[in-house]
């Protein structure tokens, strides 16, 4: 599984009414595969592949980490703590993201 399904399956979990009146970038930066980033605006959820400008907070992976987590295979905290996941910028936005996109 690529990364680009893997966030797009990310997408299809979206839970928009957790996304209403948000304005918030997540990048992605995924070590051993593409970089994407998600623009979270009024309850909408576009992917787009890349860096972004103005990211909120940055979450830094490697794929298999980033599958474990959209699937529930791997809880977030616990890859933060074993430092599989590093996250840069406001951290309790990394937080949000299991409310906006629930497993």
């Amino acid at each position: 599984m690529s990364v680009a399904d893997i966030i797009n399956t990310m997408q299809s979990k979206f839970n928009a009414s957790a996304a209403a009146g948000l304005d918030l970038v997540f990048q992605f930066n995924i070590e051993d595969g593409e970089n994407h980033y998600l623009v979270i605006k009024d309850g909408t959820c576009d992917v787009q592949q890349g860096d972004a400008d103005n990211a909120s907070v940055t979450l830094i992976m490697d794929s298999e980490t980033l599958k474990g987590i959209t699937s529930g295979e791997t809880d977030g905290m616990q890859a933060f703590m074993a430092g599989k996941l590093r996250a840069e910028g406001d951290m309790m936005l990394a937080m949000k993201l299991g409310e906006l996109f629930p497993v």
